[in-house]
């Protein structure tokens, strides 16, 4: 049971942007929705947001226009146990006690009921690119080995990971593959399992999957290593395992600037002109859940990138999702995301 529980609600009216730091600062994947007398009105999940976003919903418009206007909940008389069993029936993590007239009394925790959660899934790291757009910075260190701030970037990765209890590390290498395992060894350093899948030749960003000593019998996380989030992956599982999906990409809002006037031509007739527009996308952001059924797609020993992987798995009738982050991200691919990324570290823009 959570007493402090006033630190998961937030008025109809609060912004959705608003909404999603309270439930990033509680960990409780869930804001409760109350009024001026703390009567229960409505709540919102981290799904919930994250499917209003791919709806092209605001992050500035009020959270009651997404919220779930009939949340679960029980009266204060309720015993424990019975809440418990409710919360498995319904698949939730959260259900609020309140009394005859609906205002919060307090909060039960599905993690009250629970020893710390290790989660078993694996998280394979994809570390073995060359990284010749950062040259001369990769010739003699592999990318996800150049340090953002004081701290190689996979350093960064794996240390989030931990702190997230996700501890059964894979890391794919090739490209000078030397420097990642002796300074990482076994992982027990950092708290944490890693073991290795050796590229004997570059196979692309899903073609090292069909090199695991055995296949997954759960979902699992792919993440690309040279990536700076501070995602909470514990989301993406639940998002997944919620819309059951074979694959979830995890994707990025884009905004392209077109720094002229474009013009909409009909024949030789101008319809209209538009000055500077701005379009907006989503992009791939190297991050992805899978279930172990996406391994049987994987060529042995092939390169393939999950592009091609994604493709192969919707012409085959399964199910592909987009769960969409609005947290930091950012793909250290060029010489000025490398510079981006450090001036973020010093600026502490990056929290893990």
């Amino acid at each position: 049971m959570d007493t402090n529980w006033k630190k998961f609600v937030v008025t109809p009216k609060e912004s959705i942007r608003n909404t999603m730091e309270v439930i990033d600062k509680n960990s409780s994947q869930i804001a409760l929705i109350v009024d001026d007398e703390y009567r229960l009105v409505g709540a919102v999940t981290d799904g919930d947001i994250r499917r209003a976003i791919l709806k092209g919903i605001g992050l500035q418009e009020p959270v009651d226009k997404i919220m779930n206007k009939h949340p679960v909940s029980v009266l204060h008389d309720k015993p424990s146990e019975d809440i418990f069993l409710l919360m498995k029936q319904k698949g939730v993590k959260h259900v609020p006690v309140v009394d005859e007239r609906g205002i919060i009394k307090e909060v039960h925790l599905i993690k009250d009921f629970l020893t710390t959660s290790i989660y078993e899934n694996r998280v394979i790291i994809m570390a073995g690119g060359l990284g010749i757009r950062l040259a001369p910075l990769t010739n003699d260190c592999p990318k996800p080995m150049l340090k953002i701030g004081d701290k190689p970037i996979l350093e960064i990765i794996v240390e989030g990971l931990r702190k997230q209890n996700f501890k059964n590390i894979f890391i794919s290498v090739n490209y000078k593959s030397s420097q990642i395992k002796e300074y990482f060894g076994d992982g027990n350093g950092y708290g944490v399992t890693i073991n290795y899948i050796d590229e004997e030749k570059a196979l692309g960003t899903a073609g090292a999957l069909n090199l695991l000593p055995e296949k997954p019998d759960i979902p699992f996380i792919v993440i690309n290593g040279d990536l700076i989030s501070n995602l909470n992956f514990t989301n993406i599982l639940d998002f997944h395992e919620e819309h059951e999906g074979v694959m979830t990409v995890c994707v990025k809002e884009y905004d392209l600037k077109v720094p002229y006037g474009v013009i909409n031509v009909d024949n030789h007739l101008i319809n209209s002109i538009e000055e500077k527009p701005v379009y907006t996308f989503f992009v791939n952001s190297g991050i992805y859940c899978l279930d172990p059924v996406c391994v049987d797609f994987v060529p042995k020993n092939e390169f393939i990138d999950m592009t091609t992987l994604l493709k192969q798995i919707k012409e085959n009738g399964k199910k592909v999702c987009a769960f969409p982050i609005v947290e930091y991200w950012l793909d250290v691919g060029r010489h000025s995301d490398f510079k981006k990324a450090n001036t973020d570290f010093s600026n502490r823009d990056i929290n893990r």
